[in-house]
């Protein structure tokens, strides 16, 4: 039974069909462990899986641009985890600005430490030749949000950076901020104007810049009324 509360925002994932490298395989498990024998009738498997860090919904770690940054391993577990909000652009066309004025709308909703989503809807074009549209923060809009400290700030198209810069500030200002950076999430609208928990768990490895994940929202009222 779907439950009402638990909104999944990541895309799902197909190998071979992303736009970053996604390869999987699946075999018995006496090809890499021959002493676990089965009988022919017992499937039994084993699965290897080739991928790029930023395949899918993923999110980006400092480590991406700052030598010294935090990786996947590194980043602190307590901020991929908190109440969200999400920031409605989807009215933006590929392309189009979203400036301070316009995020400043937001400034009596959004709370300190919140991880904050930008809602462009450009996820109906996840996997289509048209995958990295998507309308951008201006730096001014980018430093405002960052003010406000953020756990992390993430979006529903591939990204939000200024185009036609050769040094990304967006992610720079970010990172150098210890803030990570979610890209390509979807069901945004699922969560509305409501607050909810979020829930980003990326795989702890060392030395990786970025990570697919697989992120969940709570609405209030969800873990069984736990979440008030």
């Amino acid at each position: 039974m779907k439950n009402e509360f638990i909104i999944e925002l990541s895309q799902k994932m197909i190998p071979d069909k992303e736009n970053f490298k996604l390869k999987a395989r699946t075999y018995d498990v006496t090809e890499e462990l021959p002493k676990y024998k089965h009988r022919p009738d017992i499937w039994y498997v084993l699965g290897e899986v080739t991928m790029s860090t930023h395949v899918g919904t993923h999110i980006e770690f400092p480590f991406h641009h700052l030598e010294e940054g935090a990786d996947a391993a590194k980043y602190p577990i307590d901020r991929l985890i908190g109440e969200a909000i999400v920031l409605n652009f989807f009215n933006k066309s590929n392309g189009e600005q979203i400036s301070l004025e316009e995020v400043m709308a937001y400034k009596d909703r959004i709370k300190e430490g919140d991880i904050i989503f930008i809602r462009t809807d450009m996820d109906k074009l996840f996997r289509t030749n048209r995958w990295d549209e998507q309308p951008f923060l201006t730096i001014e809009a980018m430093e405002w949000l960052i003010s406000l400290k953020p756990k992390i700030i993430g979006t529903d198209a591939a990204g939000f950076e200024v185009p036609g810069t050769d040094y990304q500030p967006n992610h720079l200002n970010m990172f150098k901020n210890n803030i990570a950076m979610v890209e390509s999430a979807t069901n945004l609208s699922k969560i509305g104007d409501e607050r909810a928990l979020v829930i980003i768990l990326p795989l702890p490895i060392e030395g990786i810049d970025a990570c697919p994940v697989r992120i969940i929202a709570i609405r209030k009222g969800g873990l069984a009324n736990g979440y008030q």
